[in-house]
Protein backbone atom coordinates (compact mmCIF):
# COMPACT_ATOMS: atom_id res chain seq x y z
CA UNK A 1 0.00 0.00 0.00
CA UNK A 2 1.67 3.38 -0.93
CA UNK A 3 1.75 6.37 1.64
CA UNK A 4 0.67 9.85 0.95
CA UNK A 5 4.27 11.01 0.03
CA UNK A 6 4.28 8.56 -2.85
CA UNK A 7 0.32 8.77 -3.91
CA UNK A 8 1.17 12.71 -3.80
CA UNK A 9 4.14 12.09 -5.71
CA UNK A 10 1.99 10.15 -8.14
CA UNK A 11 -0.39 13.36 -8.45
CA UNK A 12 -3.24 11.47 -6.85
CA UNK A 13 -5.14 13.91 -4.09
CA UNK A 14 -6.53 11.28 -0.93
CA UNK A 15 -9.36 11.71 1.17
CA UNK A 16 -6.71 12.93 3.77
CA UNK A 17 -5.74 15.58 1.52
CA UNK A 18 -9.15 16.68 0.65
CA UNK A 19 -10.28 16.67 4.84
CA UNK A 20 -6.94 18.81 5.46
CA UNK A 21 -7.94 21.15 2.40
CA UNK A 22 -11.47 21.67 3.98
CA UNK A 23 -9.88 22.24 7.53
CA UNK A 24 -7.11 24.92 6.13
CA UNK A 25 -9.37 26.67 3.36
CA UNK A 26 -6.96 25.62 0.92
CA UNK A 27 -6.91 23.88 -2.80
CA UNK A 28 -6.38 19.80 -2.23
CA UNK A 29 -3.70 20.34 -4.91
CA UNK A 30 -2.27 22.83 -2.46
CA UNK A 31 -2.06 20.38 0.24
CA UNK A 32 -0.99 17.24 -2.61
CA UNK A 33 1.97 19.40 -3.66
CA UNK A 34 3.30 20.13 -0.14
CA UNK A 35 2.92 16.53 0.67
CA UNK A 36 4.75 15.39 -2.63
CA UNK A 37 7.44 17.67 -1.38
CA UNK A 38 7.96 16.78 2.09
CA UNK A 39 7.28 20.20 3.48
CA UNK A 40 3.82 19.32 4.52
CA UNK A 41 2.90 15.83 6.69
CA UNK A 42 -0.10 14.06 7.31
CA UNK A 43 0.39 11.78 10.28
CA UNK A 44 -2.12 9.54 9.49
CA UNK A 45 -1.61 5.30 9.92
CA UNK A 46 -3.78 3.05 7.84
CA UNK A 47 -4.26 1.37 11.45
CA UNK A 48 -5.97 4.11 12.90
CA UNK A 49 -9.50 4.03 12.23
CA UNK A 50 -10.95 6.92 13.64
CA UNK A 51 -8.46 9.74 13.29
CA UNK A 52 -9.50 12.91 11.50
CA UNK A 53 -6.53 13.59 9.60
CA UNK A 54 -4.93 16.77 10.06
CA UNK A 55 -1.90 18.54 8.44
CA UNK A 56 1.05 19.69 9.66
CA UNK A 57 3.85 22.18 7.61
CA UNK A 58 4.12 25.08 5.17
CA UNK A 59 1.16 27.15 4.63
CA UNK A 60 -0.65 25.98 7.19
CA UNK A 61 -1.96 26.82 11.20
CA UNK A 62 0.49 26.17 13.26
CA UNK A 63 -0.54 22.98 15.28
CA UNK A 64 -0.39 21.55 18.79
CA UNK A 65 0.53 18.48 20.38
CA UNK A 66 -0.01 17.10 24.09
CA UNK A 67 1.86 14.74 25.95
CA UNK A 68 0.26 12.04 27.94
CA UNK A 69 0.97 8.76 28.94
CA UNK A 70 1.64 6.82 32.78
CA UNK A 71 4.61 6.64 34.48
CA UNK A 72 6.69 4.30 36.78
CA UNK A 73 5.09 6.09 40.28
CA UNK A 74 1.49 6.39 38.18
CA UNK A 75 1.09 3.01 36.00
CA UNK A 76 -2.77 3.49 35.66
CA UNK A 77 -3.60 3.81 32.14
CA UNK A 78 -6.92 5.39 33.02
CA UNK A 79 -6.18 8.74 34.34
CA UNK A 80 -4.32 8.84 31.06
CA UNK A 81 -7.60 8.77 28.70
CA UNK A 82 -9.27 11.29 30.49
CA UNK A 83 -6.42 13.14 29.68
CA UNK A 84 -6.57 12.23 26.04
CA UNK A 85 -10.48 13.54 26.02
CA UNK A 86 -9.22 16.78 28.59
CA UNK A 87 -6.47 17.62 25.77
CA UNK A 88 -8.80 17.10 22.92
CA UNK A 89 -11.50 19.32 23.93
CA UNK A 90 -8.89 22.04 24.67
CA UNK A 91 -8.19 21.78 20.93
CA UNK A 92 -5.17 20.12 21.04
CA UNK A 93 -4.47 18.29 16.97
CA UNK A 94 -2.46 15.52 18.87
CA UNK A 95 -1.53 13.47 21.62
CA UNK A 96 1.71 12.03 22.32
CA UNK A 97 1.64 8.69 24.70
CA UNK A 98 4.94 8.69 26.03
CA UNK A 99 4.21 6.09 28.82
CA UNK A 100 6.98 4.50 31.02
CA UNK A 101 4.62 2.39 33.54
CA UNK A 102 3.09 -0.67 33.64
CA UNK A 103 1.49 -2.68 30.26
CA UNK A 104 2.07 0.11 27.81
CA UNK A 105 0.73 -1.75 25.21
CA UNK A 106 -2.25 -1.78 26.56
CA UNK A 107 -1.93 1.77 27.59
CA UNK A 108 -1.29 3.16 24.13
CA UNK A 109 -4.17 0.46 22.64
CA UNK A 110 -6.95 2.41 24.46
CA UNK A 111 -5.37 5.64 23.58
CA UNK A 112 -5.00 5.38 20.07
CA UNK A 113 -9.14 3.54 20.26
CA UNK A 114 -10.21 6.43 21.44
CA UNK A 115 -8.01 9.69 20.35
CA UNK A 116 -9.32 11.45 16.48
CA UNK A 117 -6.38 12.89 16.84
CA UNK A 118 -3.01 12.28 15.67
CA UNK A 119 -1.04 9.96 18.33
CA UNK A 120 2.53 9.51 18.29
CA UNK A 121 4.91 7.38 20.25
CA UNK A 122 8.59 7.29 21.35
CA UNK A 123 9.49 3.86 20.72
CA UNK A 124 12.65 3.49 23.01
CA UNK A 125 10.81 4.01 26.07
CA UNK A 126 8.78 0.44 25.48
CA UNK A 127 12.50 -0.75 24.56
CA UNK A 128 13.90 0.46 27.75
CA UNK A 129 11.34 -0.51 30.35
CA UNK A 130 10.87 -4.03 28.68
CA UNK A 131 14.51 -4.53 28.52
CA UNK A 132 15.41 -3.43 32.09
CA UNK A 133 12.43 -5.82 33.42
CA UNK A 134 14.13 -8.96 31.04
CA UNK A 135 17.77 -8.05 31.65
CA UNK A 136 18.16 -5.43 34.05
CA UNK A 137 19.67 -2.64 32.37
CA UNK A 138 19.03 -0.33 29.28
CA UNK A 139 22.84 -1.44 27.91
CA UNK A 140 21.84 -5.04 27.54
CA UNK A 141 18.82 -4.06 24.82
CA UNK A 142 19.34 -5.74 21.37
CA UNK A 143 18.68 -4.46 17.50
CA UNK A 144 15.69 -7.01 17.95
CA UNK A 145 14.39 -5.62 21.45
CA UNK A 146 14.24 -2.24 19.32
CA UNK A 147 12.91 -3.35 16.14
CA UNK A 148 9.86 -5.52 17.66
CA UNK A 149 8.62 -2.77 19.59
CA UNK A 150 9.34 0.01 16.22
CA UNK A 151 6.72 -2.95 14.33
CA UNK A 152 4.20 -3.21 16.94
CA UNK A 153 3.79 0.39 17.78
CA UNK A 154 3.14 0.68 14.21
CA UNK A 155 1.31 -2.08 13.49
CA UNK A 156 -1.38 -0.57 16.93
CA UNK A 157 -2.09 2.77 14.84
CA UNK A 158 0.77 4.94 16.23
CA UNK A 159 0.81 7.93 13.57
CA UNK A 160 3.67 9.40 13.88
CA UNK A 161 7.18 7.78 16.13
CA UNK A 162 10.05 9.80 17.32
CA UNK A 163 13.10 8.35 16.56
CA UNK A 164 16.51 9.28 17.82
CA UNK A 165 18.08 8.64 14.92
CA UNK A 166 20.50 11.64 14.63
CA UNK A 167 22.81 10.64 17.67
CA UNK A 168 25.97 8.94 16.28
CA UNK A 169 29.00 8.54 16.99
CA UNK A 170 30.62 11.78 15.88
CA UNK A 171 27.82 13.70 17.69
CA UNK A 172 28.42 12.12 20.89
CA UNK A 173 32.36 13.42 20.72
CA UNK A 174 30.66 16.84 20.18
CA UNK A 175 28.89 16.37 23.23
CA UNK A 176 31.97 14.71 25.44
CA UNK A 177 34.15 17.47 23.82
CA UNK A 178 32.58 20.74 24.19
CA UNK A 179 30.86 19.52 27.69
CA UNK A 180 27.12 20.87 28.95
CA UNK A 181 26.21 21.72 32.07
CA UNK A 182 22.86 19.68 31.71
CA UNK A 183 24.42 16.41 29.69
CA UNK A 184 21.18 14.94 28.15
CA UNK A 185 17.83 15.61 28.85
CA UNK A 186 16.06 13.59 26.39
CA UNK A 187 14.62 10.39 27.92
CA UNK A 188 15.10 8.46 24.84
CA UNK A 189 18.24 10.64 23.69
CA UNK A 190 19.83 8.95 27.03
CA UNK A 191 18.45 5.44 26.82
CA UNK A 192 20.71 5.48 23.77
CA UNK A 193 23.65 7.70 24.67
CA UNK A 194 23.91 5.44 28.17
CA UNK A 195 23.94 2.49 25.24
CA UNK A 196 26.17 3.81 23.06
CA UNK A 197 29.08 4.39 25.80
CA UNK A 198 28.38 1.21 27.63
CA UNK A 199 28.73 -1.13 24.55
CA UNK A 200 30.99 1.35 22.72
CA UNK A 201 28.96 0.90 19.74
CA UNK A 202 26.87 2.99 16.68
CA UNK A 203 23.62 4.15 17.72
CA UNK A 204 21.27 1.29 16.06
CA UNK A 205 18.62 3.50 15.69
CA UNK A 206 21.34 5.63 13.10
CA UNK A 207 22.76 2.45 11.77
CA UNK A 208 19.58 0.06 10.83
CA UNK A 209 17.78 3.36 9.73
CA UNK A 210 16.72 2.21 6.25
CA UNK A 211 14.99 -0.65 8.38
CA UNK A 212 13.19 1.42 10.49
CA UNK A 213 12.05 3.55 6.87
CA UNK A 214 10.33 -0.11 5.94
CA UNK A 215 8.24 -0.50 8.74
CA UNK A 216 7.29 3.49 8.29
CA UNK A 217 6.47 3.19 4.70
CA UNK A 218 4.52 -0.75 5.43
CA UNK A 219 1.93 1.50 7.94
CA UNK A 220 2.32 5.26 6.36
CA UNK A 221 3.68 5.93 9.81
CA UNK A 222 5.34 9.58 9.92
CA UNK A 223 8.86 9.49 11.09
CA UNK A 224 9.44 12.29 13.98
CA UNK A 225 13.22 12.81 13.87
CA UNK A 226 13.90 13.04 17.20
CA UNK A 227 16.44 15.67 18.73
CA UNK A 228 18.27 13.55 21.35
CA UNK A 229 20.57 16.24 22.27
CA UNK A 230 18.62 18.95 22.39
CA UNK A 231 19.46 21.75 24.94
CA UNK A 232 18.08 21.03 28.77
CA UNK A 233 18.89 24.82 29.65
CA UNK A 234 19.78 27.83 28.56
CA UNK A 235 23.43 27.75 28.68
CA UNK A 236 23.66 24.24 26.68
CA UNK A 237 21.35 26.15 23.55
CA UNK A 238 23.25 25.92 20.08
CA UNK A 239 26.00 24.37 20.75
CA UNK A 240 27.92 21.84 18.64
CA UNK A 241 26.30 18.05 19.56
CA UNK A 242 23.16 20.10 19.42
CA UNK A 243 24.03 21.46 15.83
CA UNK A 244 25.48 17.78 14.89
CA UNK A 245 22.64 16.13 15.49
CA UNK A 246 20.60 18.54 12.79
CA UNK A 247 22.95 18.38 10.46
CA UNK A 248 22.30 14.32 11.08
CA UNK A 249 18.88 14.85 10.65
CA UNK A 250 19.04 16.91 7.43
CA UNK A 251 20.20 14.14 5.92
CA UNK A 252 18.05 11.45 7.34
CA UNK A 253 14.94 13.88 6.25
CA UNK A 254 16.15 13.17 2.60
CA UNK A 255 17.02 9.56 3.04
CA UNK A 256 12.91 9.42 4.57
CA UNK A 257 11.56 11.40 1.50
CA UNK A 258 13.60 8.35 -1.18
CA UNK A 259 11.67 5.52 0.13
CA UNK A 260 8.31 7.81 0.44
CA UNK A 261 8.51 8.28 4.14
CA UNK A 262 6.65 11.33 5.73
CA UNK A 263 9.25 13.53 8.17
CA UNK A 264 8.85 15.64 11.12
CA UNK A 265 12.30 16.69 12.81
CA UNK A 266 12.07 18.06 16.30
CA UNK A 267 13.53 20.68 17.75
CA UNK A 268 14.70 22.50 21.68
CA UNK A 269 14.16 22.84 24.02
CA UNK A 270 15.44 25.83 26.34
CA UNK A 271 16.41 28.47 24.16
CA UNK A 272 17.11 32.09 24.80
CA UNK A 273 14.97 34.20 22.87
CA UNK A 274 17.42 36.15 21.31
CA UNK A 275 18.72 32.27 19.67
CA UNK A 276 14.94 31.40 18.60
CA UNK A 277 14.44 32.26 14.93
CA UNK A 278 18.36 31.01 14.27
CA UNK A 279 17.55 27.85 15.22
CA UNK A 280 14.24 27.85 13.22
CA UNK A 281 15.68 29.23 10.05
CA UNK A 282 18.49 26.59 10.29
CA UNK A 283 16.72 23.30 10.73
CA UNK A 284 14.65 24.81 8.02
CA UNK A 285 17.54 24.94 5.83
CA UNK A 286 19.19 22.19 6.65
CA UNK A 287 16.13 19.86 6.81
CA UNK A 288 15.21 21.08 3.24
CA UNK A 289 11.73 22.54 4.52
CA UNK A 290 10.89 19.73 6.86
CA UNK A 291 7.79 20.41 9.42
CA UNK A 292 9.18 21.53 12.63
CA UNK A 293 7.95 20.23 15.52
CA UNK A 294 9.74 22.05 19.11
CA UNK A 295 8.63 21.61 22.77
CA UNK A 296 8.23 25.04 23.77
CA UNK A 297 11.27 26.43 23.38
CA UNK A 298 11.45 27.49 26.73
CA UNK A 299 13.09 31.21 26.86
CA UNK A 300 14.15 30.80 30.74
CA UNK A 301 14.83 28.16 33.16
CA UNK A 302 13.90 29.78 36.64
CA UNK A 303 9.83 29.56 36.34
CA UNK A 304 9.38 25.65 37.59
CA UNK A 305 4.98 26.30 37.83
CA UNK A 306 4.63 28.42 35.45
CA UNK A 307 6.66 26.83 32.13
CA UNK A 308 3.59 26.61 30.07
CA UNK A 309 3.93 30.61 30.15
CA UNK A 310 7.60 30.27 29.23
CA UNK A 311 6.73 27.89 26.08
CA UNK A 312 4.06 30.04 24.84
CA UNK A 313 6.55 33.16 24.65
CA UNK A 314 9.09 30.90 22.96
CA UNK A 315 6.61 29.17 20.73
CA UNK A 316 5.21 32.30 18.96
CA UNK A 317 8.40 33.48 18.13
CA UNK A 318 9.29 30.23 16.74
CA UNK A 319 6.21 29.63 15.06
CA UNK A 320 6.55 33.29 13.71
CA UNK A 321 9.94 32.29 12.54
CA UNK A 322 8.51 28.92 10.53
CA UNK A 323 8.02 26.18 13.02
CA UNK A 324 4.80 24.31 12.30
CA UNK A 325 4.10 22.20 15.23
CA UNK A 326 4.39 23.07 18.96
CA UNK A 327 4.17 20.50 21.77
CA UNK A 328 2.72 21.77 24.96
CA UNK A 329 4.60 22.70 28.18
CA UNK A 330 2.25 22.09 30.96
CA UNK A 331 2.66 23.82 34.27
CA UNK A 332 4.21 21.11 36.12
CA UNK A 333 6.80 20.38 33.67
CA UNK A 334 10.35 19.77 35.71
CA UNK A 335 8.11 19.42 38.66
CA UNK A 336 6.08 15.82 38.43
CA UNK A 337 3.51 14.25 36.32
CA UNK A 338 0.74 16.51 34.87
CA UNK A 339 -2.92 16.21 35.95
CA UNK A 340 -6.25 16.79 33.67
CA UNK A 341 -6.26 20.71 35.03
CA UNK A 342 -2.16 20.95 34.10
CA UNK A 343 -2.58 19.31 30.77
CA UNK A 344 -5.89 21.75 29.64
CA UNK A 345 -3.38 24.54 30.72
CA UNK A 346 -0.56 23.55 29.06
CA UNK A 347 -2.77 23.27 25.88
CA UNK A 348 -4.54 26.85 25.75
CA UNK A 349 -0.74 27.91 26.46
CA UNK A 350 0.65 26.71 23.07
CA UNK A 351 -2.81 27.34 21.33
CA UNK A 352 -2.60 31.03 22.47
CA UNK A 353 1.32 30.97 21.04
CA UNK A 354 0.02 29.02 18.04
CA UNK A 355 -3.07 31.21 17.11
CA UNK A 356 -0.52 34.71 17.79
CA UNK A 357 1.99 33.24 15.12
CA UNK A 358 -1.16 32.58 12.65
CA UNK A 359 -2.10 36.13 12.66
CA UNK A 360 0.98 37.11 12.45
CA UNK A 361 2.01 34.93 9.25
CA UNK A 362 -1.23 36.50 7.91
CA UNK A 363 -3.66 33.37 8.07
CA UNK A 364 -7.38 34.16 6.90
CA UNK A 365 -8.82 32.16 9.38
CA UNK A 366 -6.97 33.46 12.57
CA UNK A 367 -7.76 37.43 11.32
CA UNK A 368 -11.33 36.36 10.31
CA UNK A 369 -11.63 34.66 13.95
CA UNK A 370 -9.89 37.80 16.03
CA UNK A 371 -12.41 40.35 13.94
CA UNK A 372 -15.37 38.36 14.99
CA UNK A 373 -14.10 38.97 18.31
CA UNK A 374 -13.11 42.48 18.09
CA UNK A 375 -16.99 43.10 16.66
CA UNK A 376 -18.59 41.45 19.72
CA UNK A 377 -16.76 43.29 22.08
CA UNK A 378 -17.81 46.40 20.59
CA UNK A 379 -21.12 45.25 20.41
CA UNK A 380 -20.70 44.45 24.05
CA UNK A 381 -22.42 40.72 22.74
CA UNK A 382 -21.35 38.65 25.48
CA UNK A 383 -22.74 35.67 24.63
CA UNK A 384 -21.27 35.95 20.87
CA UNK A 385 -17.68 36.91 23.28
CA UNK A 386 -17.58 33.85 25.53
CA UNK A 387 -18.53 32.11 21.78
CA UNK A 388 -15.77 33.03 20.07
CA UNK A 389 -12.87 32.58 23.14
CA UNK A 390 -10.25 30.15 22.91
CA UNK A 391 -10.87 29.03 25.89
CA UNK A 392 -14.91 29.11 26.56
CA UNK A 393 -15.15 27.16 29.85
CA UNK A 394 -12.43 29.73 31.53
CA UNK A 395 -14.28 32.62 29.87
CA UNK A 396 -17.60 32.07 31.23
CA UNK A 397 -16.45 31.05 34.64
CA UNK A 398 -14.55 34.26 34.80
CA UNK A 399 -17.72 36.14 33.16
CA UNK A 400 -20.09 34.82 35.81
CA UNK A 401 -18.09 35.21 38.85
CA UNK A 402 -17.29 38.62 38.51
CA UNK A 403 -20.43 39.86 37.20
CA UNK A 404 -23.99 40.37 37.90
CA UNK A 405 -26.30 38.31 35.17
CA UNK A 406 -27.96 41.66 34.09
CA UNK A 407 -24.57 43.46 33.87
CA UNK A 408 -24.44 45.36 30.10
CA UNK A 409 -20.61 46.36 30.92
CA UNK A 410 -17.97 44.27 32.95
CA UNK A 411 -17.22 45.09 36.44
CA UNK A 412 -13.78 45.77 35.41
CA UNK A 413 -14.97 49.57 34.40
CA UNK A 414 -18.78 49.40 35.12
CA UNK A 415 -20.78 52.29 34.48
CA UNK A 416 -17.42 54.27 32.88
CA UNK A 417 -16.86 51.29 30.05
CA UNK A 418 -14.90 53.07 27.29
CA UNK A 419 -17.04 51.15 24.92
CA UNK A 420 -20.58 51.43 26.11
CA UNK A 421 -19.60 55.80 26.48
CA UNK A 422 -17.96 56.08 23.25
CA UNK A 423 -20.64 54.03 21.38
CA UNK A 424 -22.95 56.33 23.29
CA UNK A 425 -21.62 59.84 21.50
CA UNK A 426 -20.46 58.55 18.49
CA UNK A 427 -23.80 57.85 17.91
CA UNK A 428 -25.36 60.82 19.30
CA UNK A 429 -22.41 62.74 16.72
CA UNK A 430 -24.04 60.71 13.54
CA UNK A 431 -27.75 61.31 14.36
CA UNK A 432 -26.20 65.19 14.15
CA UNK A 433 -24.62 64.77 10.63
Amino acid sequence: MATQMQLARQGIITEAMKIVAEQEQVTPEFIREGVAAGTIAIPCNINHKNIIPRGVGQGLKVKVNANIGTSSSYPDPEPELEKLAAAIEAGADSVMDLSTGNNISASRQAIIGASTVMVGTVPMYQVTVETILKRGAVVEMTKEDIFDVIRQQAADGADFMTIHCGINRNVLKALIDEGRVMDVVSRGGSFITGWMLHNNKENPLYEYYDEILDICAEYDVTISLGDGLRPGCIADATDRAQIQELLNLGELTQRAWDKGVQVMVEGPGHVPYNQIAANIQLQKRLCHGAPFYVLGPLVTDVAPGYDHITSAIGGTLAAVSGADFLCYVTPAEHLGLPDLQDVREGVIAARIAAHAADLAKGNKQAWEWDLAMAKARKNLDWPEQLRLALDPVKATEYRNRKNKSDDEACSMCGDYCAVKIVGKYLEEHMRKK
